[in-house]
């Protein structure tokens, strides 16, 4: 006899397709979360087809991966649940509490509900997939408590299978000034697990998992990523055991007794995003693009040229030299003038001032307002640098509340850079930053917070217990207060460069501070892998002085120019002391980034596997793919005599395009094998397909040049 089960539930959108069994009583099992296999056909026959085999010396049964895997089918890896009730453990069995309900357009991905309970362990779940017409997917899960004390929760993740066909992990580490820094290796029997208790999401974050087909690179190979949204302690991982196929797990990690559900309780877990390419790490970038760029917060404005005064003044804050610094800033195109650290009281250095957010009257007797004024009235947007989260014991604040610092009771945590963590889930704390901030945002008018958190959350505890999870909430409740309380604010999201970077964060704020080094070298590699999971005009990019304050090492300008023109571009360096040459340069890129703002912060980001290994070729290409600006960065110096051909991607094979060379990077003295015929005549004519598959020759360049070229097609 045919036994007939309900119809997979299926979520498609965009070539990628996620299938689950909701035939019950158990949590859905996921079937495929891969490339759309297409018309299912007889669902009854593909579940028959899809159904494992029993695994050797185990349960009775297939091991099925189920939404929140349990060990009563077989489920021996990481726990997507525990917890337990004064030490006994519930041992779960989950089944449903209702049908599966799936919302959304056919083919445009959907939104589908799990709820779950189980009776005898007085917990229920409720699970939420969404996945957008990008076929980005995100998932989390409700645990309430329905029992009648309480349930002490250990861990909860979010996870999904991926294909048999992965065998490989990358996934990314660093340190202040050095992020997101690329290691791979095999994908082995076991956990591979990168889990971060820093308190925020950490230089060492690696921002997205990654687990592909063996070789696979930016435009090659199947490709599934994790990451989860959660600026505060959290874990990704993936795991291999011998009786299922690959899993990618995502989530807040939990310190013991962090999360104390009291009956009728419930905990929320962050949202962890899902995606899978066919056309490596490329295809995964341009879906995670489009789905922050569908988002209603973000930024709809032109990204405005920044200059941040950080490393052109440090904590000299002198009205006349910062006057003058606007004053050059605005000749040279710039549209937002940010005021860094060291405006507000007591605060010469970084060992004092910070929680006193008033202005300091020995430096500024009218307070800020000389300088806000005579920003505005260049042009220029007024913005400032803060840091509520932090605390210096030499303050104000600190010695009149010190029960405010975030610290286990009778012990004061390890300081870091000269300053403690303000205990923003202490109502009091929280109302009092709030108050400072909203005052100083309606004086100034204020429309740009940079959002500065230069340390790690070390020891913290909040009444007693363990407190990252409250510090994180109370720090989302306050952004999101100021962007409600004054609209049209944007903030961006610094801390100590590029430690707290993820879509729990962005959630919130505008753009991120990819990292505290402006060394163009060094940024290449930051913002080509920051770039996989964020889109360039949420990326601060900035052009700094010649030699790098973080490196010491000394770079020509149009490396320093090219290298900050892909992102949100701007300036932090003192050009009241630049050549005329210098100032030149720096107003014809202003104009370049202007004009090509539209597509470097639209457009769908290639970088392509080019062959020298000394050299990186990446660009930008129009949805439209008639307009395209891309450049070859030189490194370090090649191997070769003769630079391998410059090969495009992304382009329309069927157009002719007009490659033209951009004159505002041109080195002042390339390599003699430099020169090219091409070059020398400034622009060529070529079809896509030709410049995709043949190339165009290219010059041999030294370390440290670069060249742009801008494509366009009649």
């Amino acid at each position: 006899m045919t036994v007939h089960h309900p119809a997979p539930a299926m979520l498609r959108a965009a070539g990628t397709a996620l299938i689950l069994d909701v035939s019950g009583p158990g949590l859905p099992a996921v079937l495929h979360w891969g490339a759309d296999p297409g018309d299912l056909g007889d669902t009854d026959q593909l579940l028959l087809g899809l159904r494992p085999s029993w695994p050797v010396a185990s349960v009775d049964a297939p091991v099925r991966l189920r939404l929140i895997p349990q060990q009563v089918d077989g489920w021996v890896g990481r726990p997507g649940l525990a917890g337990h009730r004064e030490g006994v453990p519930p041992h779960l069995r989950l089944t449903l509490t209702e049908p599966v309900s799936l919302a959304g357009q056919a083919g445009e991905g959907g939104r589908l509900t799990v709820r779950a309970r189980d009776e005898a362990a007085a917990l229920s779940v409720t699970t939420h997939i969404e996945m957008d017409p990008f076929g980005v997917v995100r998932l989390r899960h409700e645990i309430t408590n329905e029992g009648p004390d309480g349930f002490t929760l250990d861990t909860v993740a979010c996870l999904l299978p991926v294909g048999d066909q992965a065998s490989e992990v990358l996934d990314f580490t660093g340190r202040w000034a050095r992020e997101r820094s690329p290691q791979r290796r095999p994908l082995a029997h076991g956990l591979t697990a990168r889990e971060s208790r820093r308190g925020r999401t950490g230089h060492d974050a690696t921002g997205l998992f990654l687990v592909g087909e063996p070789g696979f690179g930016f435009r090659h190979g199947q490709v599934w990523a994790a990451h989860a949204g959660w600026s505060g302690n959290h874990v990704h991982y993936a795991e291999l055991l011998p009786e299922h196929r690959p899993v990618l797990g995502a989530g807040e990690l939990l310190a013991p007794g962090e999360i104390r559900l009291t009956p009728g309780g419930t905990y929320r877990t962050p949202w962890a995003y899902f995606t899978w390419s066919g056309e490596g790490m490329d295809g995964l970038s341009d879906r995670l693009h489009q789905h922050l760029r569908a988002r209603e917060s973000h930024p709809r404005t032109p990204r405005p040229v920044m200059l941040n005064t950080w490393e052109a003044v440090y904590f000299d804050h002198r009205l006349d030299r910062l006057t003058e610094l606007a004053e050059r800033a605005a000749r040279v195109g710039v549209e937002r003038f940010v005021l860094d650290d060291g405006w507000f009281t007591g605060r010469r250095d970084d060992s004092a001032g910070l929680g006193d957010w008033t202005v300091d009257p020995t430096v500024w007797p009218n307070g800020l307002h000389p300088l806000v004024d005579r920003v505005r009235a260049l042009g220029m947007e007024f913005g400032l640098w803060v840091e509520p989260e932090m605390v210096n014991p030499d303050s104000d604040l600190a010695r009149a509340h010190p029960d405010w610092i975030l610290a286990a009771p009778g012990r004061t945590a390890p300081p870091a850079r000269n300053q403690q963590v303000l205990d923003l889930a202490n109502p009091e704390a929280y109302a009092h930053i709030a108050a400072r901030l909203h005052a100083l945002v309606d004086e100034y008018g204020i429309t740009y917070l940079k959002w500065d958190h230069n340390r790690d959350l070390l020891e913290s505890a909040h009444t007693g217990a363990a407190g990252v999870h409250a510090q994180t909430l109370a720090v989302y409740r306050l952004l999101d207060e100021l962007r409600e309380r004054h609209p049209g604010l944007e903030i961006e999201s610094c801390s100590s460069g590029g430690a707290r970077i993820d879509y729990g964060i962005l959630e919130r704020t505008d753009r991120i501070w990819a990292s505290d080094t402006n060394d163009p070298l060094e940024r290449q590699r930051i913002q080509r892998y920051t770039g996989l999971f964020v889109p360039p005009e949420l990326t601060g990019s900035h052009v700094g002085a010649a030699t790098a304050h973080t490196t010491g090492r000394t770079s020509p300008l149009p490396i320093r120019l090219a290298t900050a023109l892909f992102g949100h571009a701007g300036i932090e360096w003192d050009i009241t002391a630049c050549t005329a040459e210098e100032l030149n340069l720096l107003a014809a890129w202003t104009a370049l980034y202007k004009r090509l703002r539209p597509l470097l912060h639209g457009g769908r980001t290639v970088r392509v596997d080019h062959p020298d290994p000394a050299a990186w070729l990446h660009g930008v290409v129009a949805d439209d793919r008639r307009h395209a600006v891309f450049a070859l960065f030189q490194l370090a110096s090649s191997t070769a005599s003769v630079a391998p051909r410059i090969r495009i991607s992304g382009l329309a094979p069927e157009l002719t395009y007009t490659v033209t060379v951009c004159q505002e990077f041109q080195a002042a003295s390339a390599h003699p094998s430099a020169t090219v015929p091409w070059l020398v005549e400034g622009s060529v004519r070529v079809p896509g397909a030709v410049l995709a598959g043949v190339g165009l020759a290219a010059p041999l360049l030294d370390p440290e040049q670069c060249l742009v070229l801008e494509l366009t097609t009649e």
